[in-house]
């Protein structure tokens, strides 16, 4: 799987959060769809089959993008002594 940039993937994820709570608070043909489509793009981001997957795996891809940032870090610090 190619790995989506970080700020794609919180995009994703923002809309996603987005269409449930829209659907959740006033449900409708319009908010189905745009439900069904934030969990389609963030399926296909994630290269998962289903939302719960696709939620598992945009917090395994952030908890690396958290990591790889620290790891910059660190070595910049040890770059710089």
């Amino acid at each position: 799987m190619i790995m989506p940039a970080e700020k794609e993937l919180r995009a994703v994820l923002a809309r996603f959060a987005q269409a449930r709570i829209d659907h959740g608070v006033l449900p409708s043909g319009r908010t189905s769809r745009a439900l069904e489509d934030a969990t389609y793009t963030l399926c296909v981001i994630t290269g998962s089959r289903t939302a719960d997957e696709a939620l598992r795996a945009a917090d395994a891809l952030l908890d690396q993008y958290t990591a790889g940032r620290a790891g910059l870090r660190r070595e910049d610090e040890t770059l710089a002594a």
